[in-house]
This record gives structure tokens, sequence and C-alpha cells, in this order.
């Protein structure tokens, strides 16, 4: 890249902290870091409960915790696709 030429990029490279790139990407998707924390709560919780799970198989109690981690992640991501198409054709204002 010569120097005079500005770069495509600058507004991106302005924000040179992982913090703050971070912080941008969760205020511009707000869903994301919530199933991804309720993925991990639901993994974590089906962990701790595999030592008292009775007399279940462990192959079901797996699945089990596999399809409420998923459900958790598929009902963040509906949401997040709401939460767009609002911001965007109702609080939008008409050009």
């Amino acid at each position: 890249m010569s120097s005079g030429q500005e770069s495509v990029f600058s507004e991106y490279e302005t924000d040179t902290s992982q913090t703050s790139k971070l912080l941008r990407k969760f205020k511009e998707t707000p869903f994301v870091p919530i199933g991804m924390a309720g993925f991990a709560m639901v993994v974590g919780y089906g962990l701790y409960r595999l030592k008292h799970r009775g007399d279940m198989k462990m192959s079901l109690h797996l699945i089990h915790v596999r399809v409420a981690a998923q459900g958790f992640v598929v009902g963040a991501i509906t949401c997040g696709v709401l939460y767009s198409m609002f911001r965007e054709y109702v609080v939008k204002p008409k050009e």
C-alpha cells in the first residue's frame, strides 16, 4: 500500500484494542453472545446433572443435553433475526 493511498478498512483499523472490537460486534449483533452464553450454561448444567442422572443411559442423557443446547442457540438466532428485522423495517424511518 502506498503512503498516499487511504486504507479501505480505516474505520476498523482505528479500533486497535481487541476489547473495543468485541464490544462493537456485541452492539451490532446482541443475540450472538446471548446464544453463546446460553449454550455454555445448558452444557454446564448437563454436565453437572450427568452425575445424578439416575438409571438413564449416558447416551440418552447426552442426546437430551445436545438437543437442549441446540434449541437454545436456534432460539437465540431466531430472536436475533426478528430483532434485526424489527430494527430495519419498523424503527428505521422510511426514505
